[in-house]
């Protein structure tokens, strides 16, 4: 099963590797963007002076081709506050995002499409659900520049809607960036999201993975084209330990994490993530502490292999990771009881893929399919009602009224399946609107 992911994964490397130096479709929307954005001068010029044009494009890129941006996060400032000199860039920006949902035979309890949550013998009362959820509507602030004394730098603050009932205002990320250093509540050294493929639905494939963390990253560039990074990241553990004949101990070592990366081109990359964990429980039984291993391997990629044409692959394995994302994300399975050794737990395997094509029909107008799947692999047995493997299909269309006006429509498909071999499909309907500013 691995071999063929992997044998994929090479061949469309090698295609985007082989392709001529035309600038694909997706840059040309980001393109469009940028010539949209408003500079203001700080000493009162209404735009900016032609000596430093190339500078202040150069600062606003850095938005749209960071290592850790998702196709759903906000598009830069509409307007930017721009230093005589160019050496500083600030930005209030934010998106407002609506959307809607039907769910058909057995509806999903959430607004997130998962799996994992398919009701194995639906409510007959909830067999179809219509709802919408202004999720993913916010607000951020950033600062961009570049200092004779620090370097480069910068700082970000981004909240969401998308607390209790979807409308509570929450801290999403908040950090700062000097040189090659990234201090704060930011997307994990072990996450790639530039590689996840896009859709309407905020869950996405089922085996995102996406953990946000206080963290220290240090991330060097040779060449503009290695990337490396090693990051010491706060861990948040998920032990399924029943306090009876076990007990969850409290963090004492944060999470490692480390990834490499060659980019022959902005926006396409190839990337090795790795993770390591300190997983800690009590076994009451002996009354003794253990720590156990816990560690996950991430190989992903996002390439052009055509103007019109975007890639994207993922595929990750490990050991106790099962709380970084994707469907066992909702349940604690980094640490889980041993049948046969009462008191003992251990780190179960599991492991998952994605990959997405997106073909563009224009700048402004694309569509994409994208098929993901999560297994679960614990040793010995467990109980038959428990989930085994998830499966996600996707189709979708994005048009961009205006270079900050988007809609798209979305069909998800699901499968949850147990180990007692029982099984069942879910089926959503998702459209969605956005505007950012």
């Amino acid at each position: 099963m691995c071999i063929y992911r992997i044998a994929l994964f090479a061949i469309c490397v090698l295609i985007s590797f082989c392709v001529s130096g035309r600038q694909s479709l997706v840059d040309d929307h980001i393109d469009s963007i940028i010539a949209m954005n408003k500079i203001v001068a700080l000493d009162g010029n209404v735009s900016a002076s032609d000596s430093y044009v190339d500078s202040v494009r150069t600062l606003i890129e850095d938005f749209y081709y960071d290592q850790f941006r998702h196709f759903q996060d906000p598009d830069a400032p509409y307007f930017l506050f721009m230093s005589k000199d160019a050496k500083l860039a600030m930005g209030i920006g934010g998106c407002v995002r609506m959307r809607g949902y039907f769910d058909w035979g057995g509806a999903i309890p959430a607004s997130g499409f998962a799996p994992y949550l398919i009701p194995m013998h639906p409510d007959p009362t909830k067999m179809k659900h219509f709802d919408t959820t202004p999720a993913g509507t916010c607000l951020f602030f950033r600062v961009i520049g570049r200092n004779k004394t620090l370097g480069y730098y910068q700082l970000y603050i981004e909240a969401n809607f998308n607390g209790y009932q979807s409308r509570d205002f929450r801290l999403k990320k908040a950090y700062a960036v000097i040189n090659d250093f990234t201090i704060g509540y930011a997307s994990s050294t072990f996450s790639d999201p530039a590689a996840t493929p896009p859709t309407v639905d905020a869950q996405g494939p089922n085996n995102k993975i996406s953990p946000t963390a206080v963290l220290v990253r240090w991330m060097p560039v040779i060449r503009d084209r290695w990337f490396f990074a090693l990051s010491a990241e706060t861990p948040a553990p998920q032990i399924d330990a029943d306090n009876s004949l076990s007990s969850k101990c409290d963090n004492w070592m944060p999470d490692w994490a480390a990834f490499a990366q060659y980019q022959w081109a902005r926006g396409q990359h190839v990337r090795l993530s790795g993770i390591v964990r300190t997983l800690s429980y009590r076994n009451l039984m002996t009354e003794r502490n253990h720590n156990t291993l816990g560690w996950g391997v991430q190989f992903s990629s996002v390439s052009h292999p055509a103007p019109a044409l975007t890639v994207y692959l993922n595929t990750s394995y490990g050991h106790g990771y099962q709380s970084l994302g994707g469907d066992l994300l909702i349940g604690n399975y980094d640490l889980i009881a041993d049948k046969d050794s009462p008191g003992r737990l251990y780190a179960p395997a599991s492991y998952g893929w994605n990959i997405g094509v997106q073909y563009n029909f224009t700048h402004a107008l694309f569509a994409s399919v994208t098929a993901s799947q999560t297994c679960y692999c614990p040793d010995g047995d467990v109980r038959p009602d428990t989930y085994r493997r998830g499966q996600f299909y996707a189709v979708n269309a994005f048009w961009n009224l205006t270079p900050r006006m988007q809609v798209g429509a979305e069909f998800d498909l699901g499968c949850r399946k147990n180990f007692s071999g029982e099984s069942r499909w879910a089926r959503r309907v998702g459209v969605m609107a956005q505007f950012s500013f």
